[in-house]
């Protein structure tokens, strides 16, 4: 008796939501086809198309990496395992960039460790006179970040293989630097668990106290800030008060943390002075 769409998602043995997206993505339709068709056979093509990603997707592998995309800032991004996956709560981030912009013609806006791209271009897609420059030191993560901009045609925007600052320019001051950098520290048993075993390993630890990505990315940040210039980082939800030391240490002012949407301490802001 043939496999109906309805039949594939009750056995799949995935939560409804993941295994609505995976068929959807075996069958090559949207999940609101699934639900209109729930009745209709699979072929033994598509039924075997699916087994194997529920499959990885049991094994823990991640729906974004299973389907190729993901949605960040209302933009459809490709990613894979070269790069994190993007996440609701550095979209606080995001909002906290554009809210500091706000009154501040033609930006020029660094994002330091952008992997996909998602900070650099939902920047550039919301702020299209802003120049945002988005820095990695991954040639993978780069080429995938450079066709995202591609796709979304988003021209305002370039990207540059470096190593935090090192192969960056003097002399051309950016007015906000961002940057969601590594911050997990080493040993964190969050680092062998869900979708995060599937991830990069060099874009979330950070050593021993998940601090020293963010010791490069605040400590040399005056050099390339603008006069009244802005930085804003992600951090660790625990981490807020070593961020603000940091930052204080850097001699920069109008230090605050914002909450993300689960209420967790996750974004730190500073000026350098005037």
């Amino acid at each position: 008796m043939a496999v109906t769409v309805r039949d594939a998602l009750a056995r799949s043995g995935l939560a409804p939501l993941d295994a609505r997206v995976l068929l959807a993505q075996a069958l090559g339709f949207d999940r609101a086809w699934l639900v209109a068709h729930d009745a209709d056979p699979l072929s033994a093509h598509q039924q075997a198309a699916f087994e194997a990603l529920a499959a990885r997707r049991r094994a823990g592998e991640p729906v974004a990496y299973l389907t190729g995309s993901r949605e960040f800032w209302g933009l459809p991004l490709a990613v894979d395992a070269s790069v994190l996956i993007p996440r609701p709560e550095t979209e606080t981030l995001v909002e906290q960039a554009l809210n500091m912009m706000r009154q501040k013609p033609h930006p020029r806006v660094l994002d330091l460790g952008t992997g996909s791209g998602a900070i650099a271009l939902a920047i550039a897609h919301e702020r299209p006179d802003a120049s945002v420059e988005a820095v990695d030191v991954s040639p993978r993560a780069l080429a995938l970040a450079q066709r995202n901009a591609d796709r979304l045609k988003l021209a305002n925007l370039c990207f540059i293989q470096s190593d935090w600052y090192e192969a960056l320019p003097r002399g051309r001051p950016y007015d906000l630097i961002a940057s969601n950098p590594p911050y997990v520290p080493e040993g964190n048993p969050h680092l062998s668990e869900g979708d995060v075993r599937f991830e990069p390993s060099a874009a979330l630890r950070a050593g021993v106290d998940g601090l020293d990505a963010l010791r490069v990315v605040i400590g040399h940040a005056p050099r390339y800030l603008a006069a009244g210039g802005r930085l804003l980082v992600e951090h660790g939800y625990d981490q807020a008060r070593a961020v603000r030391a940091l930052m204080a240490d850097a001699k920069l002012e109008a230090i605050t943390t914002h909450c993300d949407l689960a209420g967790l301490d996750r974004i730190s802001l500073a000026n350098k002075s005037v």
